[in-house]
């Protein structure tokens, strides 16, 4: 959904409620089936239609003004888009706390990728979203290393409070049979080889170059391995994948079944010997939660925000983010007995689930609110 804002209403013990205000407009699917109640105020209007990126609405400010007060708190997801700077012009004063959730978006790996863009950013920032992440009660983030990088992304960073709050999907589904058949049916030449899962966009930033390269380094001595590349191709760098993949001779096991949802998604999971996501920047990456989820071990790069909790937990391995280290996740995984993968499968579910569920999520959300809502009714 599109500049979206969460409103939450604490009820009670232990309770409260969320409702979302939207750039989408009303009619869109995505809000009509939210599963809670949801605003579209929409965009349309000339400067909308000029920045389409920006996801302006002149009709936000007077919505939170008119609003805002029935809730206990505003949760405003992500930063560069209009949605911040509004909830931050619109609360000033108003006597209602928000805090913003980032996802990501304060990673120094973008100054680095992108110069030019962070560039722009920075003015943005000097002009007008500092003083919004000044202003909020808390500045949220998934993970402690997230939070410490973000510290010297822009010059002006100065929030309020910082705080890292659980985020995380909800359980996996129950293991069925179902799962299986659904995923061996997208991937027919797989058969009953074992194969290691990469199940993410096909971008550069995920690694996918640096995963081919590897697997043709490590596949020459492990001549039973199959590689799953799953996902979208958003930018059509596919081709050039496969002719690396053919250029190390694996282009015959390396498998592309597209993008996995429902249950062939989560029989793929289940099916792999490992996870792997050789990314370059994720600050948190819901998909490794979701194979630990399911007792998969993962083989993750030390650009992943959540790697120090997993490296504790020895619930998969972590290298740096290039050819030699994710050579090297493979190679150490595939040197573990049965019995040592076993045992990582285990200790992934029980990190994920003492780390990562998304109950849990629920649960830091709501003593945010409660604390916030304490605040403000003794400053009156």
């Amino acid at each position: 959904m599109a500049g979206l804002t969460t409103l939450a209403s604490h009820c009670g013990v232990d309770t409260f409620q969320f409702e979302v205000a939207t750039l989408d407009c009303p009619e869109a699917e995505c809000v009509r089936r939210f599963p809670v109640p949801a605003f579209g105020l929409g965009e349309g209007n000339w400067f909308s239609r000029l920045a389409p990126t920006y996801r302006y609405s002149s009709k936000l400010i007077p919505w939170l003004l008119s609003n805002a007060q029935d809730y206990d708190c505003v949760v405003v997801n992500g930063i560069w888009d209009y949605h911040a700077i509004a909830v931050g012009k619109a609360l000033k004063g108003l006597g209602v706390p928000y805090v913003v959730f980032n996802h990501g978006m304060l990673d120094p790996w973008f100054k680095v990728a992108h110069p030019l863009k962070h560039l722009k950013k920075q003015i943005y920032w000097s002009l007008f979203l500092g003083r919004v992440m000044r202003d909020a009660d808390y500045l949220l983030f998934t993970a402690e290393d997230e939070m410490t990088l973000a510290r010297g992304t822009f010059s002006g960073y100065a929030p309020r409070r910082e705080k890292v709050v659980c985020y995380g999907p909800n359980d996996a589904p129950a293991a069925t049979q179902g799962q299986l058949q659904a995923f061996a049916q997208l991937v027919p030449g797989l058969g009953r080889k074992p194969f290691l899962l990469f199940l993410s966009r096909i971008d550069p930033k995920k690694g996918c170059d640096l995963l081919i390269e590897a697997f043709g380094r490590i596949a020459i001595s492990h001549g039973d391995i199959q590689l799953v590349i799953a996902g979208p191709d958003l930018t059509g760098w596919r081709g050039d994948l496969e002719k690396l993949a053919k250029s190390h001779g694996v282009a015959d096991r390396i498998h592309w079944p597209g993008m996995l949802s429902g249950d062939a998604k989560w029989g793929a999971f289940r099916k792999a010997k490992a996870f792997i996501l050789p990314s370059h920047q994720e600050n948190f990456g819901i998909a490794v939660a979701e194979a630990m989820a399911c007792g998969t071990p993962v083989l993750i790069s030390n650009k992943i925000n959540i790697w120090r909790e997993i490296d504790e937990d020895k619930a998969g391995i972590v290298a740096s983010d290039d050819v030699a280290g994710t050579t090297e996740l493979i190679a150490q995984f595939l040197q573990l007995s049965d019995a040592e993968v076993q045992a990582m499968a285990g200790r992934a579910r029980a990190s994920f689930l003492s780390r990562f569920c998304g109950d849990r999520f629920a649960s830091d959300m709501y003593n945010i609110v409660v604390e916030l809502k304490k605040i403000y009714q003794a400053s009156k």
